[in-house]
Formats: C-alpha cells, structure tokens, sequence
C-alpha cells in the first residue's frame, strides 16, 4: 500500500458488490464475481492500513460515493473507518461552474470523463500539500489511456485488477479503430 489514495467511486461499488459476507446486487463493473472478490480483498487490505483516503474539502466525492452507496455497503464503511481513525486528507479542490474539478491545460484536454476530474484534481492537490498520492480505480479502463499524461504530472495510478483494465481498454481501442 501507497501513503495515500483518491479511491476511484467504482472501487468501492465492485468491492460492496463483491463482498464475500454480504454481497450486494450493485450494477458494477467487472461482472466476474472472482474480480469483484479481488477488489474487495484489496479494499479490505486499504482500509485497516496507515495509508490515507483523500477526499475534497466540499465532499464532492464522498457525494459521489453517496450516489451509489449506502451505510451498510463495504465502500462507505471504508470511508467511515477512515475518517474515524484521523486517515482522511481533506484537499481543497477548485471546480468549475458545472461542479467538475479544474485541471490544468493538457490534463483538461485528455481526461474527458468530467465527473473523474474531481479524482485528478484531489490527487494532484494531494501531492502539493501532502506528498506522495496515488489514484486507484478498478472497472473504468479509461484511467489506462490517461497514464501517461497524468504521469507527466506526476499522478500515478493504480489499477486494482490490472490484466482486466488493460485487456478492457485495449477492446474499446480496437471498437474505435473498428468505426467508420
């Protein structure tokens, strides 16, 4: 485990999904219940560590959580536990008129999910007042084609099903090339 973490909300859907004591039916990618189960152990390794959760100082994350996650799910007890054991770095965040996180020129231009913003912009404010932070993400393939870009910005990733995430990202690429 990384000294901090943006946690990607589809993180905690597949591992509240995939929970071995109290699986829940959430509408989360991967659909492979053995994926599922390996976000789930890597959350629940996440969450008794002294790596910290960061999250935006006006819980626009947390809210996006929220959208998909109630108390019982094991996503929100993450968050819970972390908040509860002082391992939350609140970051402030800058967000344009339509609620997404402002990003610098070339990372606005490549990171075209609007609402994963938010995500790149907790973590780049991460790294300037508290060091070290690392996005982790799990069924959204799309933080593949970012890689380099937000590398050159210094924002690492971590994919927690990896071989997935990279097979999944080459399939989209190949349904582009594959389009009239």
């Amino acid at each position: 485990m990384k000294e901090r973490y943006v946690v990607d909300t589809n993180v905690l859907i597949a591992a509240s999904a995939g929970d071995p004591q109290d699986p829940k039916d959430l509408d989360a990618t991967p659909e492979d219940p053995s994926l599922r189960l390996k976000i789930f152990y890597w959350l629940d390794e996440f969450m008794p560590s002294s790596s910290h959760l960061v999250l935006d100082s006006v819980e626009k994350i947390y809210k996006e959580y929220r959208n998909k996650l109630n108390d019982q799910d094991f996503g929100i007890q993450l968050v819970i536990h972390k908040w509860s054991t002082s391992a939350v770095d609140s970051v402030s965040v800058e967000y344009d008129a339509n609620g997404h996180g402002c990003l610098p020129g070339t990372l606005a231009l490549t990171i075209h999910d609007r609402e994963d913003r938010k995500m790149v912009a907790a973590c780049l404010a991460a790294l300037a007042t508290h060091g070290p932070c690392v996005i982790a993400f799990a069924g959204d393939s799309d933080w593949i084609g970012w890689g380099r870009t937000l590398r050159e910005h210094r924002v690492e990733l971590e994919p927690v099903i990896e071989i997935w995430a990279h097979q999944k990202y080459g399939e989209k690429q190949k349904k582009k090339i594959s389009r009239p």
